[in-house]
């Protein structure tokens, strides 16, 4: 899983950033709001975001988040406890919001309940995919290789299930930022379909749909 900080505390932002780290989460860690607007497109899975950091703050941040996507869980750390502030930010479609000062485990419990799904998605003749672990398993079982992006890929499928996913999306998400070509993306997909069952991604007219049976 890979995670957004925007905090402008460097001691605090290092604590999180650490924790986040320790579990295995992929963490990139920013202290200025223009920053975010620049990269938070980038294939994250969560965001953790301070409301008053240099340039855009947190909650205008938050709208340009949700207007991008109304999925991905987005939690609201903050020093500012004014009711209207707090009100705002679940307005604006925060999932949760932390008071500052806290300690530093309520925050990893809320990134667990929130954040961390136990995801599982089933393709034809049995094959599956752990969005945790990041494994593609065959009908026995056994381990299939992935490269990054492929698994990337994969995990952007489980975000939308059967669903056809167009080729900004899949650059936006799955070259984490840069840019990629056309070709770049069919070759990515001809990769995949050597790998998974047959007709479990089908090309459609902005994009490509991973079949799921499950």
């Amino acid at each position: 899983m890979k995670i957004l900080i925007l905090e402008d505390n460097f001691n605090l932002a290092n604590i999180i950033k650490e924790m986040l780290e320790e579990k295995n989460y992929k963490v990139d860690s920013f202290n200025d709001g223009n920053l975010v607007l620049d990269n938070f497109m980038n294939g994250y899975d969560c965001f953790i975001l301070d409301i008053n950091v240099p340039n855009i703050d947190g909650l205008t941040l938050l709208k340009t988040i949700r207007d991008y996507d109304i999925s991905i869980p987005v939690i609201i750390i903050s020093s500012n406890i004014e009711l209207n502030t707090i009100k705002n930010a679940y307005i604006k479609g925060c999932n949760d919001f932390l008071k500052k000062p806290f300690y530093i485990y309520e925050l990893e419990a809320k990134i667990d309940l929130l954040c961390k799904k136990d995801t599982i998605i089933y393709l034809n003749n049995d094959f599956y995919f752990n969005t945790n672990e990041e494994i593609l398993y065959n009908n026995l079982n056994k381990e299939i290789h992935l490269t990054h992006k492929e698994k990337q890929f994969l995990i952007l499928a489980s975000k939308y299930p059967s669903q056809s996913i167009s080729l900004e999306l899949i650059e936006q998400y799955v070259w984490e930022g840069e840019m990629a070509s056309t070709m770049s993306i069919r070759s990515l997909i001809k990769r995949l379909r050597m790998k998974l069952p047959k007709d479990s991604i089908e090309t459609t007219t902005y994009g490509y749909k991973v079949i799921l049976t499950k």
